[in-house]
């Protein structure tokens, strides 16, 4: 029935709606719930049938008294027909046109309202005809999307010609908020409603699509949740018929309850979902079961994504670094700068760590200290004698016994993604047929590459980006250059005879006293029997023999306590050598340099610096030169040029020029079993053969290194620190050095540097000056030179 013509009475009861906003020509039921609003329905249905319904403004619901504040605009309704049931009344009414309150009268009951009617502002053309069908198009995609909106609402909307009433039957059709249905219904002007119901239904049909995108999405995953339920269900009933038992299905679960619970990567989950169903549909007695169990065993095992919080407190690592380690300033100073830049950075990609040194000197433990720094784990490898590349990458599934490499292997054993990483003993990995596992090391070790590690075995990417790797050696030089190149070398040069009391007096002795079951009431040993042990027992770079020797009096110790002595143990000086037995060491500088042709020289070892005697002596011969002792080819080359230099300085240092025509030499380095090589020994051996050929000993306190050339220069050569350090610990006191090496002098420690005397040499000639004893009188001269004619004589008589 169409009321848009009734005539709209200038007074109308006011219906207040709290949600609710009522358009012209729309029918609409309302339930009453309030008795004023009863009365105010019967008594319109007595009269004219017409109320006035307008929504409340916010806030407004809470108010008990009088009429709540509400909305200016509203909509002039016809009471269609009332139903009075037990739950209450509900009305049914048609709007019929907007109208305006110009004033409110509060009656009895409820309020009466003057209102005005109001017309919409109409507007026609091409924009709005073209408004019209675009929105006539969203309606009709909304109510595709919606399952609440009936198809022959669209059928309703194309019989409704002018676009004002269109766009208030489409309103009050969508689920809006009540706020923009009002500020529709306040919108007298037709353009302006057809733009704004344009942007709310485009913004409800955004809703709509991303509404029916999430139900799919949501479908889908139950459809897939009931498939594999369904599938799992038959899997299980073909099991029992095979007699698998429920051993083998609960297996599965478990599996299938670890892979849901363990955080993953993406693709490593799609492998292990992948590889389980394989596993699932496999016979658990077949050899494949086992192989495939092991995989996945390894993938839910490895922390992918579980690291350790650092805790980078600078201070509290300085105060770790210095508990544990004595001394070792400069790789402290280095730890302590790398622990700040990751602290200021935590996305910082840092170095490679090498740390390169003697045995014994702390190398490792200094690793086990990082980490307890850091508050990360401590996972250590040893390389040492890996041959294999499948060692460190894996070896792959097809082989029996397959494992992953050693570096996935510790990763496991840490617990961690983010440990502290001692890849041991890097200098002594091998090479040969099954390949070189220092390539394999390359992408370990390269910040830019081991985020995406391959194992062979896991054949997925793991993340070592986040493992702080250092690595230890003995030497650099076995080390491949591009596997050098991508580490940071920290060396960690031999400790001083003071630098070994203090750390047998703070780590080593409470260490020992502890393992061996002593207390300070049962065991003291003294300072000066701890240097004596380090003079006479020990003649090491590192600290190793060293508690091996204080181990062995706590051993003698604790068997005195164990069989019931209560007295106390004072190890002194004098009873070092009944705990120990004979010194194994003794500076017999003296005796072996006390005839000419003896020379002292200083070698670098991987175990340390340590001396070098060399014996040159001469005899009838022909111009041969013999060299012993394990000699390298360099050193050899060394001997020669040594004795070319001298051949063609004969005169200058008054050697007779024919030396050589009817004479062999013979030079020897002792500990022959031990293999030398290198040029440092140049200068050491044209020393001996000087030494020989003019008559004069070798100072015995003069030791020199350095390498030489043909015409008599002194180049500088490496590992002057540990040379210089060995040669302290053997009572040298003077020491001959290239000038090129005075740089070294700065990495000595100071107190050493007070003891001895340093020499720094260009020239052969000013070796010879320092290194031989001061000539002797004439007549002492006379005597040697008849002496030496008569010899040569004799010699060619025979």
């Amino acid at each position: 029935m169409d009321f848009s013509d009734k005539k709209i009475p200038d007074a109308l009861p006011v219906l207040p709606l709290k949600d609710a906003v009522i358009f012209p020509r729309m029918v609409i039921p309302l339930a009453i719930r309030e008795e004023a609003h009863r009365r105010l329905v019967d008594d319109a249905l007595h009269g004219d049938k017409m109320v006035l319904t307008v929504m409340m403004k916010d806030g407004a619901e809470g108010e008990t008294t009088g009429m709540p504040e509400v909305h200016r605009i509203g909509t002039a309704c016809h009471i269609m027909k009332l139903s009075k049931m037990d739950e209450g009344t509900v009305v049914v009414v048609q709007g019929i046109a907007r109208v305006e309150i110009k004033g409110v009268k509060q009656g009895e009951h409820y309020s009466l309202a003057e209102v005005e009617r109001l017309e919409d502002i109409g507007h026609s053309g091409k924009k709005i005809d073209a408004m019209t069908l675009s929105i006539m198009n969203l309606f009709k995609e909304i109510v595709d999307l919606s399952p609440h909106l009936p198809d022959e609402l669209i059928d309703l909307a194309k019989n409704i010609e002018e676009p004002g009433p269109l766009a208030d039957m489409i309103v009050s059709t969508l689920n809006l908020d009540r706020h923009k249905k009002q500020e529709i219904l306040e919108c007298l002007d037709v353009k302006t409603r057809l733009e704004r119901i344009t942007r709310f239904l485009s913004e409800d049909l955004e809703l709509q699509k991303m509404g029916r995108q999430i139900q799919d999405q949501v479908k889908k995953g139950i459809d897939q949740h009931q498939k594999e339920f369904y599938l799992k269900e038959q899997l299980k009933a073909i099991q029992k018929e095979l007699g698998m038992g429920e051993d083998e299905g609960s297996e599965i679960d478990e599996l299938l309850e670890r892979l849901e619970e363990k955080d993953l990567p993406e693709p490593v989950k799609a492998v292990a979902e992948k590889e389980l169903r394989r596993l699932s549909g496999m016979n658990p007695a077949s050899s494949e079961y086992t192989v495939s169990r092991t995989y996945l065993d390894w993938i839910l095992d490895l922390p992918w994504n579980e690291g350790t919080e650092e805790t980078l407190d600078i201070r509290r690592a300085e105060r770790i670094l210095n508990r544990h380690h004595y001394n070792l300033e400069k790789v402290k100073k280095r730890i302590l700068e790398y622990l700040a830049v990751r602290k200021l950075n935590p996305a910082h990609k840092g170095p490679i760590l090498c740390l390169v040194g003697p045995p014994g000197t702390g190398k490792t433990s200094l690793g086990r200290s990082i980490a307890e720094a850091m508050g990360r784990k401590f996972v250590r490898t040893s390389l040492g004698g890996v041959r294999d590349e499948a060692e460190i990458r894996g070896h792959r599934r097809t082989y029996v016994g397959a494992l992953p490499g050693r570096i996935i292997q510790g990763i496991k054993r840490a617990g961690s993604n983010n440990p502290v990483y001692i890849l041991d003993e890097i200098d002594k990995v091998g090479t040969d047929f099954r390949g070189d596992p220092s390539s394999a090391l390359l992408e370990v070790l390269d910040p830019e590459q081991n985020f995406s590690f391959s194992d062979h075995y896991l054949e997925v990417e793991f993340d070592l980006s986040k493992v702080m790797f250092i690595a230890t050696a003995n030497q650099l030089d076995p080390v491949p250059p591009p596997l050098r190149d991508r580490m940071e070398v920290l060396e960690l040069a031999g400790y001083t005879e003071d630098e070994k009391l203090n750390i047998a007096r703070k780590f080593l002795i409470p260490r020992q006293v502890k393992e061996h079951g002593l207390s300070r009431e049962t065991i003291i040993i003294r300072t000066p029997a701890v240097r004596k042990i380090i003079r006479e027992y020990t003649r090491e770079a590192g600290v190793r023999n060293l508690e091996r020797e204080i181990g062995a009096i706590c051993r003698a110790v604790a068997r005195g306590v164990a069989e019931g002595s209560e007295d106390l143990f004072d190890v002194s000086a004098a009873a070092v050598q009944e705990y120990l037995g004979n010194p194994r060491f003794t500076f017999d500088l003296a005796k072996r340099t006390s005839v000419p042709g003896v020379a002292i020289g200083l070698a670098w070892t991987p175990a340390g610096g340590d001396i070098l005697f060399v014996e040159a002596t001469m005899m009838p011969g022909k111009k041969s030169l013999n060299l012993t002792g394990q000699l390298g080819d360099v050193m050899k080359e060394s001997a020669h040029t040594a004795m070319s230099y001298l051949r063609s300085k004969a005169i200058q240092f008054g050697i007779r020029e024919d030396f050589f025509a009817e004479r062999d030499f013979h030079i020897h380095v002792p500990a022959g079993a031990i293999p030398k090589d290198g040029p440092s020994a140049g200068v050491t051996m044209l020393t001996a053969l000087a030494s020989l050929l003019i008559g004069r000993p070798v100072r015995h306190r003069v030791a020199m290194t350095g390498e030489v050339t043909l015409r008599g220069m002194v180049l500088p050569v490496g590992g002057i620190k540990e040379k210089v350090l060995a040669a302290s610990r053997s009572g040298i006191k003077e020491i001959i050095l290239p000038e090129g090496n005075r740089h070294d002098l700065d990495d000595i420690p100071e107190k050493i540097r007070k003891q001895l005397i340093f020499h720094l040499v260009n020239r052969m000639e000013d070796v010879l000056v320092l290194a031989l004893e001061e000539k002797k009188d004439e007549t002492e001269k006379r005597s040697h030179e008849a002496s030496t004619a008569k010899q040569a004589s004799e010699e060619e008589g025979k």
